[in-house]
């Protein structure tokens, strides 16, 4: 688990607020009255493909992380999780506590994060064949659980790092590097599962409209319990989608969003095949209800000897 990042983008060590450091690392950000969201960048090389969706949600994150931070929140207490995949890039781009974790695990990661220290606030960062793929039993999970975490899905319905197969997302007929005669599955609808799995807030956007994206990722964070928001993603070098996107996005206006039904409704008025359907954007879901994580004793942090530790271990077995 990396620790707030210097400007060099080598993990650092979180210092308290009244600590002077250099800038760019976490003490220096705290002291701050009020933060340009650039601040909150790094200088790690950026190896997205230019014009890639996921400039837009880097974006949108450092905007409001940084907006939380003129609030008063401390940003040491914020805990970003990524899979693996081009998203998972994003850890590197952030001055935020950050753990890489394995491929389709980032929800265990972040649930172990979130009950060792219930104050924390955990926020994933998976794509789509990441979370509904390799990691669907454990996105499944974390929404039956309502446990107290975001999780940020990069939906641009490919496999990109490895440069163009199909996902649960693709639509009917894709033609990637896997399927180059086009797949036979139809494509699955997370915001669908996730809403009768037991999430607590769903929320779609699209890197195209930015403004919508900050709000529904404060949003999504702000909530107490699970909050998914599916972030349409556009990969330009091996699914395109922007056009078609363009054509077909609008945000939804005057819905009942503690009514289950009528979040339904929304979640298959798209069903991730029909590219000549309406696609709606924002908020479709918000309730509240009782937490996993509520479950636990809050937990205090406090320095460990290790070295004691393994000793007290050893001593045991001798």
């Amino acid at each position: 688990m990396n620790g707030s990042k210097s400007p060099s983008g080598s993990p650092g060590v979180s210092s308290s607020p009244s600590t002077t450091a250099r800038p760019g690392t976490s003490a220096s950000l705290a002291t701050s009255p009020n933060m340009n969201p650039r601040e909150l960048g790094t200088y790690t090389k950026n190896t997205w493909c230019p014009g890639c969706g996921n400039f837009s949600i880097l974006s949108a994150i450092q905007t409001v992380l940084a907006s939380m931070h003129d609030e008063g929140y401390p940003l040491e207490n914020v805990v970003i999780v990524s899979g693996i995949g081009c998203h998972a890039k994003i850890s590197d781009y952030l001055n935020i506590n950050s753990f890489y974790s394995l491929h389709g695990r980032t929800l265990p990661v972040a649930t172990g994060i979130k009950l060792a220290n219930p104050d924390l606030k955990v926020i994933c960062f998976s794509g789509d064949g990441d979370s509904l793929a390799e990691g669907l039993d454990h996105l499944i999970f974390a929404a039956k659980r309502n446990l107290d975490i975001t999780l940020i899905l990069h939906d641009n319905r490919v496999y990109g790092l490895t440069t163009g197969q199909y996902t649960p997302t693709s639509p009917l007929g894709f033609k990637g590097k896997s399927t180059p005669m086009g797949t036979e599955e139809l494509p699955m609808n997370p915001i669908e599962l996730m809403l009768v799995s037991g999430a607590t807030y769903l929320a779609r956007g699209y890197t195209h409209g930015i403004d919508l994206l900050r709000k529904l990722f404060r949003d999504a964070i702000m909530h107490k319990g699970f909050s998914f928001v599916d972030t349409l993603q556009v990969c330009v070098t091996y699914f395109n989608m922007y056009e078609t996107y363009n054509k077909r996005v609008y945000e939804v206006q005057g819905n009942d969003a503690s009514s289950f039904d009528e979040a339904m409704k929304i979640a298959r008025s798209w069903d991730y095949n029909n590219m000549e359907a309406p696609i709606p954007l924002g908020k479709f879901y918000d309730i509240d209800k009782p937490r996993f994580d509520q479950v636990f004793p809050g937990y205090e942090p406090h320095p460990v000897d290790r070295d004691a530790k393994i000793r007290e271990v050893l001593d045991s077995l001798i």
